[in-house]
Formats: C-alpha cells, sequence, structure tokens
C-alpha cells in the first residue's frame, strides 16, 4: 500500500523551488553541487510545510524535464533527501516526503510557539501581544456578574448573543454605517469568521482573488477548502491597493470571492486609501464578487496623526457586496477568541444555518466579556494601552534591525503589528531554517505567497520590545551570516524544526 496522502505536480514543485533561488552570490560564498541544492531545496519546502508531510513527489525524469537538469542530478538528490530522513520511497508506488525520527511534522500556518521552547527561542512567527491587564481580568469578572441568567439558558446562540450583536451593530452605526443586529454574527474569532464565509461562498474549485501577500492563516485555510487562490499584487511600499492590477482580475477571472485587508494590511502594514476602497467596491460589484473585507486590525493605528478612511462597507451599507469581518483577537488579545461578520441580513441567515454542522456557537462567557468591554469603556482604554506597546515595540525593532541588518529594506507601517522586509537579497525559506539554529523563530516570505512567491522577504511582528528586540535583531543577523556563508544550505543533514 502506497504510504502518501497527496502529490505535487513536476510543474508545481519546479515552480516552488524556483521561487527559493537566492540572488546571485557575492564573492568568496561556496555554491553547493546541484543535486545538493535540489535536496536542500525540497528539504526546506517540507520543512516550511509547503510541500506536506506524505505527499507523492514526481518521477525523477518528470522532475529533471520540468527543472531542465539531468536525471542523474535529481537521482541524486533524492537519494541525499532519504538519507537525511526526508524521503520514503517503494517499489512501485514512488517516493514521498517524510520527517526524520523526533522532528515534529511541520505546521503549515503560522502556530504560536510551543510552550516548552519559551525560554531559549525569540518567537518572531506569531503577530499577538500579552492580555493588556487589568482589562482582561476585569471583563471576566464583569462576564461573570452577567452570566447567571444565561446558565438557565441550553447555552447555544448560533448567531451570537443578541446583547453583543446589537452592540456590535451600534459600534458600526457610530462609525456612520447604520446597521441592524440582523446584518451581525457572533463568530470563534476571524478565521471561524472567513471559514463560515469560504463555505458559503467559495465552494471546492471556486476561485478566490486574495493579496498578494496576504495573511498565511487565511491563504492556507483556504487551499485546505479547495479554493483556487488568484493572488493579486500589492502596490508598491505602502501605496495600498494596484487598482489596474485588481480590476483586470476580477474583470476576466470573476472570483466568486475577494479577500483584502484594508486597515493596516498583514504583512505589509499598507492602508488603503478611501478612493481605493470605493472603486475596489465597484469593481467587485460589477463583477458579482463578493468581498470580504478583513477589519482585524483597523482600530490599531500607532502615529498620533494618521487619519483613518472610511471602512471598506461605508461603500456598500446594505451589505450585498462587501462583508466585513472584525474580531476582539489583535486589537484586544489572542485568547480572546471573539469575531463577527457584518453583512445583509440574509447572509447572516445562510451563514447561522449553515453553522448547524460547524461549531453551533461561540462561548458565552468569552462574548459577555466583550460585551462588558464594549458598554463600559474598557475596550477604548483597553485598546490604547495596546497600541502604546506596539508602537514601542515598532520603534525598538526597527532601530534594531536598521542597526544589525543595515542592508535590510523595509517600509515603516503607522498601524498593525508587522513589518514586511526586503532580507537583503538572502533566501528567507533559509533565514528561517537558519535562525532556529541560533535561537529565533521568524517566518518567511514565500508563506505570505501563492506558488513560492516572496522568497526574498521576512516577516517581523511588533511582539518584542527593549533588550529583546535587540537580542532578535543580533540573532537574525547571526541566521543572516549563516546564510551568506551558505551554512544553511550545506546539507549537514537534519535539523530541529521550531513548528
Amino acid at each position: 500500500m502506497a504510504q502518501w496522502t497527496s502529490a505535487v505536480g513536476a510543474a508545481q514543485l519546479a515552480r516552488l523551488l524556483t521561487s527559493q533561488q537566492d540572488r546571485p552570490a557575492g564573492p568568496g560564498t561556496r555554491r553547493p553541487p546541484a543535486y545538493r541544492a535540489l535536496a536542500d531545496g525540497v528539504r526546506l519546502l517540507v520543512l516550511e510545510g509547503r510541500v506536506p508531510v506524505a505527499a507523492r513527489l514526481p518521477a525523477e525524469r518528470e522532475l529533471a524535464l520540468a527543472l531542465s537538469v539531468s536525471r542523474t542530478t535529481v537521482a541524486a538528490a533524492y537519494e541525499a533527501l532519504r538519507a537525511e530522513g526526508f524521503l520514503e520511497s517503494r517499489r512501485g508506488a514512488g517516493s514521498w516526503t517524510s520527517v526524520p525520527a523526533g522532528n515534529p511534522v511541520p505546521a503549515r500556518g503560522l502556530e504560536p510557539l510551543p510552550p516548552e521552547a519559551l525560554g531559549s527561542v525569540i518567537d518572531l512567527g506569531c503577530a499577538a501581544l500579552p492580555a493588556p491587564e487589568p482589562w482582561l481580568t476585569r471583563a471576566v469578572q464583569g462576564a461573570l456578574e452577567e452570566l447567571p441568567p444565561y446558565a438557565h439558558t441550553h447555552g447555544d446562540y448560533p448567531a451570537g448573543l443578541p446583547a453583543l450583536r446589537a452592540m456590535i451593530a451600534e459600534r458600526y452605526t457610530r462609525r456612520g454605517i447604520p446597521t441592524m443586529p440582523e446584518q451581525i454574527m457572533v463568530t470563534t474569532g476571524a478565521m471561524g469568521a472567513i471559514d463560515a464565509i469560504c463555505h458559503l461562498f467559495g465552494g471546492r474549485g471556486e476561485r478566490i482573488a486574495v493579496e498578494s501577500p496576504s495573511y498565511a492563516n487565511i491563504l492556507q485555510l483556504m487551499r485546505e477548502a479547495g479554493a483556487r487562490l488568484v493572488p493579486v499584487a500589492m502596490a508598491e511600499g505602502l501605496a495600498g491597493w494596484d487598482m489596474d492590477r485588481w480590476r483586470q482580475v476580477l474583470r476576466e477571472a470573476a472570483p466568486r470571492i475577494a479577500y483584502v485587508v484594508a486597515d493596516f494590511h498583514n504583512p505589509t502594514g499598507a492602508l488603503a486609501d478611501e478612493d481605493q476602497r470605493r472603486r475596489l467596491v465597484e469593481a467587485a460589484r460589477s463583477a458579482g464578487t463578493v468581498l470580504v473585507a478583513d477589519e482585524t486590525m483597523t482600530e490599531l493605528w500607532l502615529d498620533d496623526d494618521v487619519e483613518m478612511p472610511r471602512p471598506v462597507c461605508g461603500f456598500d451599507p446594505a451589505g450585498s457586496t462587501v462583508i466585513t469581518v472584525g474580531s476582539a483577537s489583535k486589537a484586544f488579545w489572542a485568547g480572546m477568541r471573539i469575531g463577527w461578520v457584518r453583512a445583509a441580513p440574509d447572509v447572516i441567515r445562510s451563514l447561522v444555518a449553515a453553522r448547524a454542522y460547524a461549531d453551533l456557537g461561540t462561548p458565552v462567557l468569552e462574548q459577555l466579556a466583550v460585551n462588558w468591554l464594549f458598554g463600559t469603556g474598557g475596550w477604548e482604554q483597553a485598546v490604547e494601552l495596546r497600541r502604546a506597546q506596539a508602537r514601542d515595540n515598532r520603534d525598538a525593532l526597527i532601530a534594531a534591525v536598521r542597526r544589525r541588518l543595515p542592508d535590510w529594506e523595509f517600509a515603516v507601517p503607522r498601524g498593525g503589528l508587522t513589518l514586511w522586509v526586503r532580507a537583503g537579497g538572502l533566501s528567507g525559506s533559509r533565514l528561517a531554517e537558519a535562525g532556529e539554529q541560533v535561537g529565533v523563530r521568524v517566518p518567511s516570505g514565500p508563506r505570505f505567497g501563492v506558488d513560492g512567491a516572496f522568497e526574498g522577504f521576512v516577516r517581523l511582528p511588533f511582539t518584542v520590545g527593549g533588550a529583546v528586540a535587540e537580542e532578535a535583531a543580533a540573532r537574525l543577523a547571526a541566521a543572516a551570516r549563516i546564510v551568506e556563508s551558505g551554512g544553511a544550505a550545506g546539507g549537514e543533514g537534519p535539523r530541529t524544526f521550531v513548528a
């Protein structure tokens, strides 16, 4: 019986391998043999989860043809991978990817660092800050006081607690977008919201247009749902959306859904201006595309003089074209798994009906905690504390990276939680691998792209500050030196993978 559970085609694997090629090496940089470079490339793809474990690889002849190399080169690479534990083969069944004994199976998203590694590794993988106390404790205490009446019910509220739905609707109305509670569904985080939307509108094989780059976990969610992702490049720097490209994709590809982050985009930090928002809504309406606007970062402006544009849903107040997703997880705390959807009432009814076959509803106690924050003014004070933390961390991290890695390029975002960095001509995948050797966890650019794009980038979140930010930059500089010397691509055998 074959041991593989999926397959990677020769053309697809060739694209992924080609995307991770480094820029021309400097004087004195040693180049590995062709077979070693190929084995290294496949190993990196497995370690990063971009090629799944137990995925059948192309036959030697097919991959050689796709890469324009000799079959001998591919055969030698496969043999090296088998020797290192990253490939298994059986006559008649082919060859499939694996991980060496003792290595955890790589994650395909950006999961938090395991607790046992917190003391020795600086985690720049997860863009989340500690809870803004004392507001978490106060919110939970307030929720407990409100709980007794709900404890006498069944506890299942598929659309969310009526009080919280009304509170969220009122918050949109105060922002200038009249909203009824019937236009709101409370979800288990923003991921739960987008998963529900994808299942309702984006069945297997449906096209979904996404910004390029985009949030890695959402891209993976859509892949797992069987969507065909259509990338749309962002404008240069922090200029937001390239509207010419968006109009072309919406017109020619006719995607069922388009997913965007208008406010302090993850990972670039870009803020789309009001004119871009208006034009994108008009283009989506003309194409018959459902526009999903992720607002999870909308309250995280970090500079006092930032003027926030009108929300995307402000150009479609009835919710017939724009579905808005919000969340408490980024602005407040990742452990508060409360999200919401704002859409037309009929869309909300369809989402609620479909929920009966998913998670039934969102935890009541957490909904009451968020409702307490919204109703007492605690939310605004907690978010102001969050902004101050993120602002200080941003400034410290940027200063440290500029000192330690002056060749790295980035535009400083005015909000959000992430910095999108061009890594001085180095491979982001190899930096991520080298980082684990020196004690810093950093996600590589291809995690945020489609088919291996952004190999020359890494994402740095504003989660560390002060001396820790300086030490993180020092470790990144050490990882860069390893990559520059060829150490991360020299084929020394398997290394521990930080998931």
